[in-house]
């Protein structure tokens, strides 16, 4: 699959290091839930991205985190408007039946909210609930965008979250429906953990799916 440039529209900032990039869309197809390698053009270096924006949007949307050591996240963080970026895909299996009547439990870390994103912008009539798990409140990345009972924040270093600590304790706790399908994104740890807790909850691997984020 060839590199596309795609330009610019707007880069909106979350906090002091994430980032959502938006750049046209060109008329690029993708599925909800796949990802996109993104970098500089003539750079030689590009970094997997999930799409953040909806099927319907006419724009593509990824959300950085910049890091000093992400040569790739700090060269997007000073994207202006009309610059150019190196696009390759979408690729990636990492995707959902938005048909059935099953309910979707998403559970993320960070940045790794971004695939749950778009599937609530796609899917409008989704049954399905996030568990985010992060430090700080600022990092609820657009948390305004869901309905209240459809998010909740664990914060780790805050108070200002829904649930104080992490989301493995969390699950720990009882607090979670056992009912439907469940979609892990986010750190490999936090896969780990809560993909060993569901399996002592009896749920079967055929309904939990798994994206591990950088």
């Amino acid at each position: 699959m060839r590199n596309r440039q795609h330009r610019v529209i707007q880069r909106r900032q979350l906090t002091e290091q994430a980032f959502v990039l938006r750049f046209e869309r060109r008329d690029l197809e993708f599925l909800p839930g796949q990802y996109l390698n993104v970098g500089l053009c003539h750079d030689g270096q590009q970094r997997e991205y999930s799409i953040y924006s909806g099927l319907q949007d006419d724009f593509l949307e990824i959300l950085v985190r910049s890091i000093p050591e992400g040569h790739v996240s700090c060269q997007l963080a000073r994207l202006n408007p009309g610059d150019p970026v190196l696009v390759e895909g979408p690729h990636g299996r990492f995707t959902l039946n938005p048909t059935g009547k099953d309910r979707h439990t998403f559970i993320a870390t960070g940045t790794g909210i971004s695939p749950f994103h778009c599937f609530s912008r796609s899917y409008p009539s989704l049954d399905y609930c996030i568990l985010h798990g992060i430090r700080y409140g600022q990092e609820r990345y657009d948390h305004q965008e869901y309905p209240n009972q459809r998010y909740f924040a664990c914060t780790s270093r805050s108070q200002e979250g829904d649930f104080v600590g992490r989301v493995t304790d969390y699950l720990q706790e009882g607090g979670l429906d056992t009912t439907g399908q469940f979609h892990l994104c986010g750190n490999s740890d936090m896969i780990y953990e809560v993909f060993f807790w569901l399996d002592q909850q009896g749920i079967e691997r055929e309904r939990i799916s798994t994206e591990v984020y950088f």
